[in-house]
């Protein structure tokens, strides 16, 4: 059985009539009689009585017209779905991010996204890079935002734009009027407040004060960003952040280290193998022309 023949029959007894049928569904007489034909013998029943001067529906014609009027509705139906998802009139988009950036980026992405296609529901999600990469994989999320590679097998990245770390105290730190930059070595003796070591962000800092041979005064550790800047802003700890985070925090100041710490591509994350629905299309372009249009902070002052 095949969807035409689905049609023809429901033609057949729209009309009642093989040859009206047959001009609205522009084939020959024949031809539907023969695929009415050929639905009765897959059907192994008689759906059409053609004794009269109008072809009526048999009761077995009759049960399965019933559903088959149904059942090419939802087909409809479903073809309509399509259509709007792929017109961004429905549809949702599952996105996770690394913790740095939802003090910074999610806001703007999110709302540019939104006031674009209103009607997609946005689930976001703030996790660990390899939870992200784990959970792509699976299925479980459509795009990703954190650091380039190396990467688990399967997942792509594609590059938004360069983070550079820097040194953020509060207007009342002693380092706040600082206009040049900082010695790394002057860090040995300065208190901290830095991310837990499960954060990518924190082993990014440690290599660096290995690699420059210095023990940092860690004063406060914190799982979260929020509550970094709410301590570095009440206190004259100083800690190690992106500069893009004091842009809504007044009384937060950039300093500058020497030498700097080795800036981290930002990536956009995906299972390679997974269909890239429409939402997900229009939030890597958005991503991507935010990316290109608001360069960092620090990129800004070089």
């Amino acid at each position: 059985m095949e969807l035409r023949h689905v049609r023809y029959l429901l033609a057949v007894a729209e009309h009642g009539n093989f040859t009206r049928a047959a001009e609205d569904l522009h084939v020959s007489q024949p031809t539907l009689s023969q695929q009415i034909k050929q639905l009765e013998r897959t059907m192994r029943v008689q759906l059409l009585d053609r004794t009269g001067r109008t072809v009526r529906l048999t009761d077995a014609g009759e049960a399965y017209v019933h559903y088959a009027r149904r059942a090419l509705q939802d087909l409809a139906a479903a073809e309509r779905a399509v259509l709007d998802v792929q017109d961004l009139t429905r549809g949702g988009l599952r996105l996770a991010m690394t913790p740095t950036f939802t003090t910074y980026l999610i806001g703007p992405l999110v709302a540019r996204f939104h006031t674009h296609h209103p009607a997609i529901v946005l689930d976001v999600r703030e996790m660990t890079q390899d939870r992200i990469e784990a959970e792509l994989l699976a299925g479980e999320l459509d795009l990703g935002i954190a650091f380039s590679g190396p990467h688990l097998p399967g997942i792509g990245a594609t590059s938004l734009f360069a983070e550079d770390l820097s040194l953020v105290v509060s207007t009342g730190h002693p380092l706040a009027d600082r206009a040049e930059s900082l010695p790394v070595s002057d860090l040995a003796e300065c208190p901290l407040a830095l991310l837990r070591g499960d954060f990518a962000t924190r082993g990014h800092i440690d290599t660096y004060l290995t690699e420059h041979a210095v023990r940092p005064l860690i004063s406060v550790e914190a799982n979260s960003i929020t509550a970094l800047t709410e301590i570095v802003e009440r206190t004259f700890l100083a800690t190690v952040l992106p500069a893009a985070v004091t842009v809504d925090h007044r009384d937060l100041r950039v300093i500058h280290l020497d030498p700097p710490l080795p800036s981290r591509t930002v990536t956009l994350l995906r299972r390679e193998s997974a269909y890239q629905s429409a939402a997900a299309c229009a939030f890597t372009d958005l991503a991507h022309h935010w990316a290109d249009a608001n360069p960092p902070p620090e990129n800004l002052a070089a």
